[in-house]
């Protein structure tokens, strides 16, 4: 389900390199209203401290799913680890979609993330040409570089079941010295111009909502079409590895796979190991 977007909006063009144009709200409307099976409801404000924390809170007071709350600065945001995550404003796409899946077993919920990591993969394909790839369990890479971060959080509602919050962090016209580590990078960084933060974001959720759907009627059973996905976007399977886990240890060993509940496999010299996204703090390539 593709949206097919119009000519580039008056108001992206002109615009000096300092000067980064805010999203075209309007186009942003009518072209995720035209969507098929369109369920988004976005909303776009100038600066918020946390999406995914504005969200929850929305989500306890009872909103329904669908929200898409974005925001041109976030000025607090956070990532995995509660690590920080902050931005100049209008420089990436910073987002908070909250979804209720019902109809998936809470086992399987740890897809979710998995899930938005390749759907922000695609999206930054499509819109881009760029050929972005995961590390797993959801960074999005550009080359050996990260350019996008994803937080999902559990949210327990007294009515309507519990719901997700999925925050997605993109960097998309951060320059060089903007950068907030050298293993960072931005799509305006990589592809050598600028990239259209509507546009992106359209296609976002339209991928999104296509993993989304498809993942709901299965169920939640990654067997059926997600997890072979997701393995042929994963630029850690097979690779060499270092793994950092909580307590100080340390593994090595070549990450053999992802299983069925999404944990990484590593076959090290003791033997296999299966981990989940919380049991590490990092996941680093020891080989190119």
């Amino acid at each position: 389900m593709t949206t097919d977007l119009p000519g580039e909006p008056a108001d992206q063009r002109g615009h000096g390199v300092g000067e980064r144009p805010p999203l075209d709200r309007s186009l942003l409307a009518a072209a995720t209203a035209a969507a098929p099976g369109s369920r988004w409801r976005v909303e776009v404000v100038a600066e918020s401290p946390s999406t995914n924390a504005e969200v929850a809170a929305r989500a306890r007071a009872g909103e329904p799913e669908g929200l898409v709350l974005v925001a041109e600065h976030q000025t607090a945001g956070r990532g995995r680890l509660d690590r920080t995550w902050v931005t100049p404003a209008r420089s990436a796409l910073t987002c908070s979609v909250l979804l209720a899946p019902a109809e998936v077993p809470a086992a399987r919920w740890p897809w979710l993330p998995l899930l938005t990591g390749l759907a922000v993969v695609e999206a930054v394909r499509r819109t881009t040409g760029l050929e972005a790839a995961l590390k797993w369990p959801n960074d999005v890479l550009v080359g050996d570089a990260k350019v996008a971060g994803i937080l999902v959080e559990r949210v327990e509602r007294d009515a309507g079941g519990a719901a997700a919050v999925v925050g997605v962090g993109l960097n998309v016209s951060l320059r060089s010295a903007e950068l907030p580590v050298p293993t960072a990078t931005s799509l305006a960084t990589a592809l050598g111009a600028e990239v259209d933060r509507t546009r992106l974001l359209v296609h976002l959720l339209d991928t999104l909502g296509e993993q989304y759907d498809a993942w709901r009627r299965s169920a939640g059973d990654a067997a059926d079409g997600l997890r072979p996905a997701y393995l042929s976007a994963c630029d850690t399977v097979g690779r060499r590895v270092r793994v950092d886990l909580p307590t100080g240890e340390r593994l090595e060993g070549r990450a053999a796979g992802v299983d069925a509940d999404g944990r990484l496999q590593v076959t090290t010299a003791a033997g296999p190991r299966v981990l989940g996204a919380g049991d590490v703090v990092h996941v680093r390539r020891t080989e190119p």
